[in-house]
């Protein structure tokens, strides 16, 4: 029961209504005490024939009166309590939609998304019902079959009460047994199911690559292993739930088989009447729901708390990244200042000695070898990490300081793993910027060189790109991506190696019109092809992490370094295309 526990703050949230559930479910019980007393009477009266019309129409009455407010009162109770938990699932899916987007990168590195899927939906549906039908089945079984026995002791037989419950603790055992093996079951189903819905998304994400390199059959067959596994780990959990009903079932037959047995003697021996042995049976017949329910509630209860705790573990997670108590929500000037000594991560350093400064309206240009530190500077500067020792500033201001709404809100950033939503191109572009109108849409479509290949679409900006923009080329998204970015005309832009898909045409066209958009902003360029960042005011090279060249393009090429040797083969290359293509 200690579910119900740690859920009782939303039972405090929700007082009236799961206080008014609660004391109507009381009412029904109490009403549905009354008919087998009525029914016992009027069998007595038909053994005495002392049963007249107007005694059965009256007591008719009460039974219709009885049934219709139990009908009414059951609807309002179910209206308050099951409403009560779906609002509860709402609560916590809102929560934990608010708690992912609030956590940084680093988390979403650790878990994966079918697993983050199964706990907003399997483990809340799962919690869901624990505060619905399992308040239910606590406040029923306990209401309802405590008053059941009190009622048969007062009003008929103290002995054979207790005769009739003799097998009561075999269930409580029993029940107690099956709740702990049902939770054990339950939290490894839950974590298998995790895993199939972390297969099958990876498996639809990545259907093109699946295809090209024909894996199908391998890909079925590792699905189909994953879905026995999770089948068969389920059926643990069925195995142990069958056993409810059946003990359940077998105990109330025994209680039935002793009251029958002892309460014929009572009625021979003239210490009940035939019409108390009937009401008893009755009553006895209204302890079977409680005693199901009863078994019922340890197979909610040890569900909801499985599925509970794999929410919680999600929420104690806490964002390393944080703010301020003071953070400041403007900003005035935005040149940056990077004075980096050491960001550590995971046991590993992945920046040190990293000093530069960039004025206001100038641009930035990164390269070096791949993992050499390029996305992980871009990614301090935004705050998914924390430099451990030093600091980012801009305007002066360290970027600790700022709020991260406000840090994030001035920067846009066009990653080289681009996302584009399953939507339209119109709306993938107006992201940052949902208000746009359709000129600023479509003149940022322009500059970023993307918008004659939107003409030549049947829908043009209507046209749905599909998941992740399934229906588009690699330059194609990219371009989007940037279109994207340039539509909120942002105070730094950082395109982090966002032009690799485009061709050396179109990449020159588009940084010759960043140039004359972005004057007087700051603008931040890693790239692996150099000929996007000769125009840059300052180039930094990186290597292992650290700045292994620093200066103007004119500067660099005047050393015998990387960067001019890399430059150099560049050029080469591209002038052998050229003569190819001629």
């Amino acid at each position: 029961m200690k579910v119900f526990k740690d859920l009782f703050w939303y039972f405090k949230q929700e007082k009236w209504s799961y206080g008014g559930g609660v004391g109507i479910l009381f009412l029904v019980s109490l009403l549905t005490l009354v008919p087998p007393y009525i029914i016992g009477i009027i069998i007595d009266a038909i053994a005495t024939n002392t049963l007249t019309e107007s005694m059965l129409m009256r007591f008719m009455g009460i039974l219709l009166f009885i049934g219709i407010a139990s009908y009414v009162l059951r609807y309002i109770w179910r209206i308050l309590i099951f409403g009560s938990s779906i609002k509860l699932a709402r609560l916590l899916r809102n929560n934990l939609y608010h708690h992912f987007t609030s956590m940084p990168s680093s988390f979403f590195q650790r878990r994966r998304t079918g697993d983050l899927m199964a706990h907003a939906t399997n483990d809340i549906r799962a919690v869901e019902q624990t505060a619905g039908a399992g308040v239910l089945t606590l406040v029923d079984s306990l209401t309802m079959g405590g008053l059941v026995i009190i009622t048969m002791a007062a009003t008929i037989s103290w002995e054979l009460t207790l005769i009739a419950l003799i097998p009561m603790p075999i269930m409580a055992f029993a029940t107690s047994k099956y709740g702990s093996m049902l939770h054990k079951r339950f939290g490894v189903a839950q974590a298998a199911f995790s895993s199939l819905n972390d297969k099958v998304q990876e498996s639809m994400s990545g259907i093109r690559v699946v295809k090209a390199f024909g894996y199908e059959e391998k890909e079925i067959e590792a699905f189909k292993e994953q879905s026995e596994d999770v089948v068969a780990k389920n059926m643990r959990v069925a195995k142990v739930d069958a056993l409810f009903d059946p003990t359940i079932s077998l105990i109330v037959g025994i209680s039935f088989f002793l009251s029958i047995v002892f309460g014929a003697g009572y009625v021979i021996n003239g210490a009940l009447t035939i019409g108390q042995l009937t009401s008893f049976t009755v009553y006895l017949g209204l302890l079977i729901w409680p005693m199901l329910a009863f078994g019922w509630l340890f197979n909610i209860v040890e569900r909801g708390r499985a599925s509970y705790d794999r929410i919680r573990l999600l929420f104690e997670e806490k964002n390393e990244i944080t703010e301020s108590t003071y953070a400041v929500t403007s900003m005035e000037r935005f040149d940056l200042t990077f004075r980096i000594d050491h960001l550590t991560y995971g046991g590993s350093e992945l920046l040190k000695n990293i000093h530069a400064h960039v004025k206001e309206g100038q641009t930035l240009g990164l390269a070096g070898k791949t993992g050499s530190g390029k996305s992980i500077l871009i990614k301090s500067l935004m705050r998914d990490f924390d430099i451990t020792v030093g600091d980012v500033f801009i305007g002066g201001e360290s970027i600790k300081n700022y709020s991260l709404d406000r840090l994030r809100q001035s920067i846009a950033y066009v990653p080289q793993d681009h996302f584009l939503f399953s939507a339209t191109i119109a709306d993938n572009i107006a992201f940052a910027k949902p208000d746009a109108s359709y000129e600023e849409i479509i003149r940022a479509a322009k500059s970023a060189r993307i918008h004659e290949d939107i003409a030549t679409f049947k829908d043009g900006y209507e046209t749905i790109v599909g998941e992740r923009g399934v229906t588009l080329s690699g330059g194609q998204k990219q371009r989007l991506s940037i279109a994207r970015a340039l539509l909120s005309d942002p105070s730094i832009l950082i395109l982090d190696d966002s032009l690799s898909a485009v061709d050396a045409k179109t990449e020159e066209a588009i940084l010759s019109e960043l140039r004359g958009l972005r004057s007087g902003k700051t603008t931040i360029i890693t790239t692996h092809r150099l000929s996007a960042i000769e125009h840059a005011d300052l180039i930094l090279v990186l290597h292992d992490g650290a700045v292994s060249e620093e200066g103007t393009h004119e500067e660099l090429m005047q050393k015998d370094t990387w960067y001019r040797a890399m430059y150099q083969s560049q050029q080469l290359e591209s002038a052998v295309m050229r003569g190819g293509d001629a």
